[in-house]
């Protein structure tokens, strides 16, 4: 189509502030972003729609429609809903760079232009697959009550006949039809996440088709505006990111009228996509500026003040502060394909693991997307749940401030929060097939923290625990908290915050119940040490009756969670009580 037809549509409030001469160029596709640098999601021909929210001041104007007009865009249209009208420093850059510019309406959705567009661009088409867009677009556009994936999903089915599902990259369920009488099986799922997440990684053209059991799925790709567009630069940066959304049909003797329309379906579902992303830039500031307060050693009153404002943006209605738990991760790819990352190179056919960015492919954005979909409970559904989760990056790392709502104070032994064996268990199979033998992930799990005072040791802590994941082998890997309590880690370049968790987390739980009780249990398991596990030597060093020690011995063993006629646990207590 082009934009002549575009301006002449009452329906879409443009309005035409520069390039009278360029009206007739055609539009080949829609893209709403506002990425200072939106180039490597670009192709050529887009109508590219901004809220302007890249703009800081007039000298931002020039250097973004340049980046717009290299890239081929046909034309851009800025929204006047936020941020009032047009700025004349940007009216004057388009006509520099002869890019058509238009305004658009405060009263006109940013969805009611790309679902025109997708409709125009995609042909004509029978009438009733037309009805379908058209009841769409007003679903879509209908505001919080009427709008969302489920809406378009509902319509497939009605309309069409289909049973289609949204899922995350990581096979977590995001939207069905009610057509679909039953939910996918998790497992189910998962298959189809990582089949499609495998497809992806080998360039296959979508739609992928993939059967499980008796049943055969098309798989389309979910791409938002401001990611996995047809320009990026390398499809790592967005793989495990996207949405799909599988129908479960056979694609393959489907004529173009009715893939063009699943094609449109699937930007309509980006819509729901990138107001979830744009959702999240708020949590994803606060977590940036705590992490900048603990990396820089701030004050732990300003921190705890910083803390005070994320927690009711994070946990709506909780009287209390929560307590925090800090996850680290960590995305790697290999230099040379082939070798899978965190192996030696004689194991890895010649790969050579790097620690930094693979051809200039940044980890920290990818473990970023990563850690705001793994950390949702995967039994839960719909995007809603990754609102309560706060992830900041900085360089090839990603951390997450998981507030917890309730934590035991009590030091009984008990596991509390998130842990570090069960987050990857059902989200290990597709992404692994998402990381596809060049790529891995590692991460770490803090224990919980309940004050500002305890974040800089968490995030320590955590950074460590993945370190510890990344020594192992497996392409996605997770280490936690409690897994710092043993010797084998305790070597002179760990930092101080872990060292003094090692012993806290041994010790504490003993010294606490002696402050209680004064049942001197830390003396007795030095005596117990000394005597390499005598019952008769240590009863009679401390005066007491062999049943008095067995039932002191038990009580730390109960605490603590270890068994002390395990050589290997003697040996962490004896160089917790060293340390300490």
């Amino acid at each position: 189509m082009r934009l002549r037809a575009l301006l002449d549509t009452d329906a879409l409030g443009l309005r035409l502030l520069g390039g009278q001469d360029e009206l007739d160029r055609t539009v080949r596709g829609v893209m709403t972003t506002d990425l200072r640098d939106p180039s490597r999601y670009l192709s050529g021909g887009e109508l590219v729609l901004t809220g302007l929210a890249w703009r800081r001041g007039p000298a931002d104007s020039e250097p973004f429609v340049r980046l717009l007009a290299g890239a081929g865009v046909t034309a851009l249209a800025a929204g006047e809903a936020e941020l009032g009208p047009v700025p004349d420093d940007l009216v004057t850059a388009c006509a520099q760079h002869r890019l058509p510019l238009f305004a658009v309406n405060e009263s006109v959705a940013f969805a009611t232009i790309t679902e025109h567009v997708v409709r125009q661009v995609s042909g004509e088409r029978a009438g009733d697959l037309a009805a379908v867009v058209d009841r769409h677009r007003r679903m879509m556009t209908s505001g919080p009550a009427g709008g969302g994936p489920d809406v378009v999903l509902d319509l497939l089915g009605s309309d069409l006949d289909l049973r289609a599902w949204v899922l995350s990259p990581a096979g977590r369920l995001i939207a069905g039809s009610r057509l679909a009488e039953t939910e996918l099986a998790p497992g189910v799922c998962t298959k189809l996440a990582g089949e499609h997440l495998a497809a992806v990684r080998t360039g296959r053209r979508g739609p992928h088709r993939v059967t499980v059991g008796p049943a055969t799925y098309s798989l389309f790709p979910v791409r938002g505006g401001g990611r996995g567009t047809a320009g990026a630069r390398d499809v790592r940066e967005t793989v495990l990111s996207e949405w799909l959304l599988a129908v479960e049909a056979d694609a393959g003797d489907w004529p173009e009228e009715r893939l063009d329309l699943l094609e449109g379906v699937t930007q309509l579902i980006a819509v729901e996509r990138d107001r979830r992303d744009a959702a999240r830039t708020v949590r994803r500031r606060l977590a940036q500026e705590v992490l900048e307060l603990v990396q820089t050693g701030a004050a732990p009153g300003e921190i705890a003040a910083r803390l005070r404002v994320a927690a009711p943006v994070l946990l709506p209605g909780l009287g209390a502060a929560p307590h925090w738990q800090v996850v680290v991760a960590r995305v790697e790819w290999d230099e040379a394909r082939g070798g899978p990352a965190g192996f030696p190179a004689e194991s890895a056919g010649g790969g050579r693991r790097i620690e930094g960015p693979a051809g200039g492919l940044a980890g920290g954005p990818v473990a970023q997307a990563l850690l705001e979909e793994i950390l949702v409970d995967p039994r839960s559904s719909g995007p809603e749940p990754s609102d309560r989760i706060a992830v900041a990056h900085t360089g090839d790392e990603a951390v997450a401030l998981v507030p917890l709502p309730a934590v035991s104070s009590e030091h009984d032994g008990s596991e509390t929060g998130l842990l570090a064996d069960t987050i990857l268990e059902a989200v290990r199979e597709p992404l692994s097939a998402g990381l596809d033998g060049d790529g891995r992930l590692t991460l770490g799990v803090s224990a919980a923290v309940h004050s500002a005072e305890g974040l800089r040791g968490a995030l320590e802590e955590a950074r460590h625990a993945r370190r510890v994941a990344a020594a192992r082998p497996g392409r996605v890997c997770a280490a936690g908290h409690q897994e710092l309590a043993s010797h084998v880690l305790l070597l002179p370049f760990v930092p101080d915050d872990v060292r003094r968790a090692f012993t806290a987390r041994l010790l504490d739980p003993l010294r606490e119940y002696d402050r209680r009780h004064r049942a001197e249990l830390i003396p007795t398991l030095e005596a117990f040490l000394d005597c390499d596990g005598s019952w008769t030597r240590c009863a009679a060093r401390l005066h007491l009756h062999v049943n008095t020690l067995r039932y002191r011995v038990g009580r730390i063993e109960q605490l603590t969670g270890r068994d002390l006629s395990r050589l290997e646990d003697k040996l962490d207590f004896f160089l917790a009580l060293r340390m300490s």
